[in-house]
């Protein structure tokens, strides 16, 4: 299979907008290109990921930089959308098909908590076990219970990823907060507060995706290698990701984000002591603690140490969450992934700024979502 990277990316900033999502969508798409040094006009296939908006939304959108007769599908797969969509565009660029894809990630959202009816089933919402903290809250519980976790160290988590986006122009959110600010915040559901949580938002990002022979051909100055993309939906996951027909506190099956992160590795024959920076699900920064874990950057119960000794932080072994992760960014679902890409991008390029991870040679973006909807980009310089 013939290499695939990315040679363009583009971002609109996360947050509210009185925008359309067309505005939105069409000018990171400008952005992706410009940056990669194309014309719309040679894209041969897009793709958007979204969940939020209406059918045909990429063609909605693209259509404001001409039309053409390309392929251009709209992919949903819960937060994990713009990883599946990144998937596919890898995989057709691998079949040899087309050597030049465009990626969108796109999402106008709705204030407050998601629409249960968008990814509950009937009963639970009349159950009242339709909002996403409930069930955060219970990971992070039995966490705590089983391993010794404190409140203390998830509201580390949140500490570092605000102080991050102070210096990420494209965050939602772009202040810094004490850790007496965090856990004095309202509690949402026990023991996940307010600073310590992500809102819903509006955003774009997208990339430009080439086979390397075109990359070369193009002249591409600073080629990003796609070394795995990887989605699934784990076959047996001992969490809460909604809907849950059946869960259990005991299972020992590996879950979503242990499945994908174990395949990019294998593909891309590389190891978490391999990867120099992440960016990953933070959707509450207690999930942040439980990542590390699966991606294995510790072993289990010990990702409450791992923030604890600074191993995380832009200066540390492991870096995660240089741009501030969701609790800053804002979660615009199907920019999210594509979002985390770009981030990684600009790492391995060297030109994130005071974001800046040193010597960034290799990293990972991770994504996890309803139905146990997983994503794991490996990307090498």
């Amino acid at each position: 299979m013939s290499d695939v990277v990315i040679i363009g990316a583009g971002i609109h900033p996360f947050g509210r907008f009185d925008k359309s999502y067309e505005e939105l969508g069409a000018a990171a798409a400008a952005a992706a290109l410009r940056d990669a040094g194309v014309e719309w006009s040679q894209i041969q296939a897009a793709y958007l990921s979204r969940m939020y908006l209406p059918a045909t939304s990429g063609a909605r959108i693209l259509r404001r930089l001409g039309s053409t007769d390309i392929s251009i599908v709209d992919i949903e797969a819960a937060c994990a959308s713009g990883g599946a969509a990144l998937r596919q565009a890898v995989l057709a660029v691998r079949s040899g098909e087309i050597d030049l894809a465009l990626v969108l990630g796109c999402e106008k959202m709705p204030r407050g908590f998601m629409d249960p009816s968008m990814i509950y089933s009937a009963w639970q919402i009349e159950l009242g076990m339709s909002l996403n903290p409930a069930y955060w809250s219970m990971r992070a519980k039995r966490h705590m219970h089983d391993y010794g976790t404190t409140e203390r160290q998830i509201a580390k988590v949140a500490f570092k990823n605000h102080r991050n986006s102070v210096h990420n122009p494209n965050a939602m959110y772009q202040k810094e907060f004490s850790l007496e600010e965090i856990l004095a915040s309202p509690l949402v559901c026990d023991p996940i507060r307010r600073l310590e949580i992500c809102a819903p938002d509006d955003g774009a990002a997208a990339l430009v995706v080439a086979s390397a022979e075109r990359a070369r051909k193009l002249g591409a100055a600073n080629p990003i290698q796609i070394a795995a993309c990887c989605h699934t939906i784990a076959r047996y996951s001992a969490d809460f990701r909604c809907p849950a027909d059946s869960m259990s506190a005991t299972a020992d099956n590996p879950g979503p984000t242990e499945v994908a992160a174990n395949q990019a590795y294998e593909r891309s024959g590389l190891g978490p002591k391999d990867i120099n920076c992440f960016e990953v699900q933070d959707t509450d920064a207690f999930c942040e603690i439980e990542i590390y874990e699966s991606l294995g950057l510790c072993a289990l119960g010990e990702g409450g140490r791992l923030i604890d000794e600074g191993v995380t932080e832009i200066g540390g072994k492991a870096p995660v969450n240089m741009s501030g992760g969701l609790i800053s960014k804002g979660e615009p679902v199907g920019a999210s992934h594509v979002g985390q890409i770009v981030e990684l991008v600009s790492q391995l390029r060297g030109t994130a700024g005071k974001r800046q991870v040193e010597g960034a040679k290799v990293a990972l973006g991770h994504v996890l979502g309803a139905g146990g909807n997983c994503a794991v980009t490996i990307l090498k310089r």
